[in-house]
């Protein structure tokens, strides 16, 4: 009898972890799987791996967010989280506090993301720039590479040196496709000038980006470009009397004497429709890659420093790629080598733009 009585209890026990793991305990309580999201008991959880006031990348982000707040939406956030086992423990860490559904806002929080996700059937994700997907996990990111495009034709125009410096993070996709779109734009004004890349290996180290910047310059670039999550290269341009572009959002303050423009991403395009959607409950998993047409990305305004007739050349290239008659990764292109990559006529689809691992002619610069 002993023995039929530990038997149930083991079984009680097996079971109660089960139900445990099919609904999601946590410490406060297990959540009814799939239960119905509304605007009162939702809250909206955000991974950062920069400051909300970084003056870059997570301020950028961080609009998707304060978009939220407008509504009405409860929301959390952590800021500076690293992008190893803190992603995971920030995410638990939301969790914790109720939220049910959580946006992952760097490359380097794509396995964490979908680790965690697979615990937690009922949270709904979003994991930014990544390409890893669930059912409750979806990806999303601007099509940067249109601005950028836009930001070559400025510096294009302003170069009097013709090469023009790119300070760049990682070599990942993500940031190549954006330099040869930089490029591409730069060439279509001033097909003779140059863009030379130095790797940081960093999202954010203003030391890195000075000594980068400091690099280019001294190589005689008169216009930086950047992917970088500070401001630190249009300061050091403006320390040497060149000129810069930012990125993530707009920022003439930094560095008035040396500030052009930027390319800017608009978050809360993204962020409430996928909230929206949510809340009546046409949520599905997808792959979130919009741009200029959108809203989601743009071109900041234009500074006073712009050479003359800068802005009707970026409001055409603009009109054009909205409208679809101009498509930057159009052949003929070819690769840095002077190899033809893609065929007069022809154009890359987005899994190969967003694949991209080679750089365009006129592109210095390694690729590991």
């Amino acid at each position: 009898m002993k023995n039929v009585f530990v038997r149930v209890l083991l079984l009680s026990a097996a079971l109660s972890l089960f139900l445990c793991a099919l609904t999601g305990c946590s410490k406060k309580g297990a959540r009814k799987l799939n239960e119905p999201l509304t605007k009162e008991n939702l809250c909206v959880g955000f991974v950062y791996i920069g400051s909300i006031n970084d003056q870059g990348y997570t301020q950028a982000q961080d609009q998707g967010r304060l978009a939220l707040v407008a509504e009405g939406i409860k929301t959390k956030y952590v800021e500076n989280v690293s992008e190893d086992e803190g992603c995971e423990k920030a995410i638990r860490d939301l969790i914790e506090q109720d939220c049910n559904v959580i946006y992952t806002t760097s490359y380097g929080f794509m396995d964490s993301t979908i680790k965690v996700a697979q615990e937690f059937p009922y949270i709904k994700f979003g994991h930014c720039s990544g390409y890893k997907r669930a059912a409750n996990v979806s990806t999303y990111f601007g099509r940067a590479y249109e601005a950028r495009y836009l930001a070559g034709i400025v510096a294009g125009m302003k170069t009097k040196s013709k090469k023009i410096g790119y300070v760049a993070a990682f070599p990942i996709p993500e940031c190549i496709r954006g330099i040869n779109a930089f490029a591409l734009g730069v060439q279509s004004v001033k097909p003779d000038a140059t863009v030379e890349v130095v790797w940081t290996n960093t999202w954010f180290d203003p030391n890195q980006e000075r000594q980068a910047a400091l690099e280019l310059l001294e190589k005689g670039c008169d216009v930086l470009e950047q992917h970088q999550d500070s401001t630190v290269s249009q300061i050091t341009a403006q320390s040497k009397g060149a000129f810069a572009i930012g990125y993530n959002v707009d920022t003439p303050e930094a560095a008035p004497k040396a500030y052009l423009t930027a390319p800017v991403f608009n978050w809360s395009i993204f962020i409430l429709d996928d909230v929206h959607k949510i809340l009546d409950g046409s949520w599905k998993s997808r792959a979130y890659w919009e741009g200029l047409a959108a809203g989601m990305t743009d071109l900041a305004p234009l500074s006073p420093l712009c050479a003359p007739g800068t802005q009707e050349k970026v409001d055409e290239a603009k009109a054009s790629i909205i409208n679809g008659s101009l498509k930057i990764f159009k052949g003929p292109i070819y690769k840095q080598s002077g190899e033809l990559k893609v065929a007069d006529g022809f154009r890359m689809n987005d899994d190969d733009i967003w694949n991209m691992d080679w750089f365009v002619k006129g592109v210095i610069g390694t690729l590991p």
